[in-house]
């Protein structure tokens, strides 16, 4: 579960305090599919690293499964983000001279675990068990975000954030990558999406929206949309 209670996020930049967040509660149960949407500079990002245990509120409070990280330590939330959370970026955010299965299993090698099957199998899964030694330049945008998907789900985390999944992708790839995270979410992982496409939006089962740092619509969808190539 993840439980923001009257979270507000602040910067200071030079003399000029910036309020990213201004108060936001926001609730997302286990296993949700949810989109979070919002103009530049809503709050939408400053939003994501908060549930990503990347920052912490300047004020309020962020409960993971009925813990409160906004205090602890970066050790502690350094932790949580390698077991708890995975990761899937616009720019794909892969190693260049480094191949698909070695980008995969960096999260292994950071934390000192050998298990090479996992991000095998993982890439086989993905459709990706013939690129395993290809580089990123030698990989389709498409291959290279299952690649970086891969990667963000090697330590089996409950949660995957993805921000901006689809935003340097065409359409066909786009509704390859949205049908991969709605598998995942039929899995039982809850997945947050952050995006500015409707489309995108649409796909989802429930629909944030964020304005000037607040929440101005939650709304559950009826049903899931299907994004067509």
């Amino acid at each position: 579960m993840i439980q923001l209670e009257d979270v507000t996020k602040s910067y200071r930049m030079g003399k000029v305090e910036v309020r990213a967040l201004r108060g936001v509660d926001l609730a997302i149960t286990d296993g949700e599919l949810v989109a979070i949407m919002g103009p530049s500079g809503s709050g939408t990002s400053t939003l994501m690293n908060i549930v990503g245990c990347l920052d912490v509120p300047t004020s309020g409070r962020y409960l993971l499964d009925g813990t409160d990280v906004s205090r602890l330590s970066d050790n502690r939330l350094t932790k949580i983000r390698s077991r708890r959370i995975g990761f899937v970026f616009q720019s794909f955010n892969l190693v260049a001279r480094t191949t698909a299965i070695r980008n995969v299993e960096l999260p292994l090698v950071y934390a000192g675990v050998r298990a090479r099957r996992i991000p095998a199998r993982l890439l086989e899964q993905f459709g990706l068990g013939e690129c395993q030694k290809r580089l990123p330049h030698e990989l389709s945008g498409s291959q290279r975000q299952r690649v970086a998907i891969a990667r963000a789900l090697i330590n089996d985390p409950a949660i995957l954030l993805a921000d901006e999944p689809t935003g340097n992708l065409d359409t066909a790839s786009s509704a390859e990558i949205l049908k991969l995270l709605g598998a995942l979410n039929d899995t039982g992982r809850t997945v947050v999406i952050i995006t500015h496409e409707e489309e995108v939006a649409r796909f989802a089962k429930r629909v944030v929206r964020l304005r000037d740092g607040r929440i101005v619509s939650d709304q559950v969808q009826p049903s899931r949309t299907e994004v067509n190539a």
